[in-house]
This record gives C-alpha cells, sequence and structure tokens, in this order.
C-alpha cells in the first residue's frame, strides 16, 4: 500500500525506501531530495574548502545535487549501508566529475602537476624509497619554499583528479577512486571481484605513503574530515594538510599507474 505523502516524515525510513524502489512514487523522491538536500551542502562546503576563488559554492551545490538524485534512485535499501554514507560518496563523486569537465584548472598548471608527480615517481623508483620535499625541490632546480608554493597552487588538481586515478583504455571500464570507497551496489560477480582486487591495490598504495600523508588521505576520505579538522588533529595549518593531500595524491597516482601496468 502507498504511503500518505503527507505522512512521509512520520514513516519509518527504511519503510519508505522500500516503498520508494517498489513503487518510484515521484512523490516520495521528491521528499527525499528535500530530506537530504543539507547533506548535498555539507558535501559542497567541505570540498570548497581550498578551492580557488572562481569556484562557486552554489555551482558545487548544483553539482552535488545531480549526485544526490543518482544516489537516490540507484541506492538499495537492502544492502548493509546507510544512504547518508552512500550518497556522500555519489554527491562527492559527481561535483569532482563536473569539476572536471568545466576545466576550471588552467593548462599550466596542470602540466606543473603532471612535471612533478612524474618526477616524484622516478626519483622513488630510483632510490627504492619516498622522498623528501628537499630531494624533489633540487630535482626541479627550485628551493623548497618554492617547491611547496607549487603544491599549493596546484592543490586543486589532486582533488579532481582522484576521479581518474584508474583509467583504461575501454571508458566502460574506468573506475573512480570515490567508487572504490563507497558500498557496492553492484550485483555482477566479475564486477565485485575486480573492485575488490583495485580496493586492495589503493589499500597497499596507501599503506606505502609516509605517514602524514596516510593521515591525511585516511582522515579526508575515510572520516570524512575536512582539511582543517585534519589540521587540527596533526597539529598543522591547513594549507600544510592541502600540501600533504597533494603529494599524497601524486604519489598515489604514480603507484598504481604501475600496479595496473604490471596487470
Amino acid at each position: 500500500m502507498a504511503i500518505d505523502p503527507k505522512k512521509f516524515a512520520e514513516t519509518d525510513e527504511n519503510e519508505l525506501w522500500k516503498d520508494y524502489v517498489k513503487s518510484r512514487d515521484p512523490k516520495i523522491r521528491a521528499y527525499l531530495i528535500e530530506k537530504y538536500a543539507p547533506l548535498v551542502k555539507y558535501v559542497a562546503g567541505k570540498v570548497a574548502v581550498g578551492m580557488p576563488h572562481n569556484v562557486e559554492f552554489d555551482d558545487l551545490v548544483s553539482y552535488g545535487t545531480f549526485g544526490l538524485i543518482d544516489a537516490i534512485d540507484k541506492f538499495d535499501p537492502n544492502k548493509d549501508v546507510l544512504f547518508k554514507t552512500y550518497a556522500i560518496t555519489r554527491v562527492r563523486g559527481q561535483i569532482f566529475d563536473e569539476l572536471r569537465n568545466v576545466d576550471w584548472i588552467p593548462r599550466s598548471i596542470r602540466q606543473k602537476a603532471k612535471q612533478v608527480e612524474k618526477i616524484i615517481i622516478e626519483l622513488e623508483n630510483k632510490m627504492g624509497r619516498t622522498v623528501e620535499d628537499e630531494e624533489i625541490a633540487q630535482e626541479l632546480d627550485i628551493s623548497v619554499d618554492e617547491f611547496r608554493s607549487l603544491i599549493s597552487k596546484i592543490a586543486g588538481t589532486s582533488l579532481v583528479s582522484l576521479n581518474d586515478i584508474w583509467q583504461s583504455n575501454d571508458e566502460t571500464d574506468d573506475l573512480s577512486f570515490i567508487e572504490t570507497i563507497e558500498a557496492n551496489n553492484n550485483t555482477n560477480p566479475d564486477v565485485i571481484v575486480e573492485r575488490d582486487e583495485i580496493k586492495q591495490m589503493i589499500v597497499e598504495a596507501i599503506k606505502k605513503l609516509p605517514d602524514r600523508e596516510k593521515k591525511v588521505i585516511v582522515l579526508y576520505y575515510y572520516e570524512d574530515l575536512t582539511l582543517k579538522e585534519i589540521g587540527e588533529v596533526l597539529e598543522v595549518t591547513e594549507s600544510r594538510v592541502s600540501q600533504l593531500h597533494t603529494k599524497a595524491i601524486m604519489r598515489l597516482r604514480g603507484r598504481l599507474a604501475q600496479m595496473k601496468n604490471m596487470l
């Protein structure tokens, strides 16, 4: 029996989800979108931190709303996961997708980011260990302060680039970082196995990061803390957390690309 729209707020949410999955009632859909709209603003607010001034908060909310709608349409209440947990990764992933599509990062910054990433991986392969800022700066022929300033400038690219962390020649096989840490709603056994393998590779790559970079990744993507909150935990400035995050992503992207080439 369909639920009276006037009683949506009084209805057990699990029952409401089951009714929506069965009926696809647009009134229930509209209610869920309105109910979880604050979640979109929360995620957009987190993403906005550290972004350039030309990235508007309202645009991030707009992008994220599409992610929320997608989450509502694809959520399976029979899975052992809260909708809020599932929706956050969908909303954040949609925001990153849209940011990449509008190409808001200057070409010169993208090129610098690729250059730094390439140097980090080449040095670490050569030395067989994690390299420090001083060694990277020396290879770039700049001072450590100049290197850290450069990292701050390209910080925004590291957020969006996570959605490109596992790409293949076949676009249908592409798998974003966001998708690897969200609840798996795909029932295809082959897809589940493939994604579990990729998740394990990402976990192994994260384990090999320097301690502080590893903490930043875990706190930001798994514990859902803001860069400011992470700075308070690590007792460093927000800008320093942003630098650590950027270097961590560069290491991850390089190492995962190498792992993929070995498959």
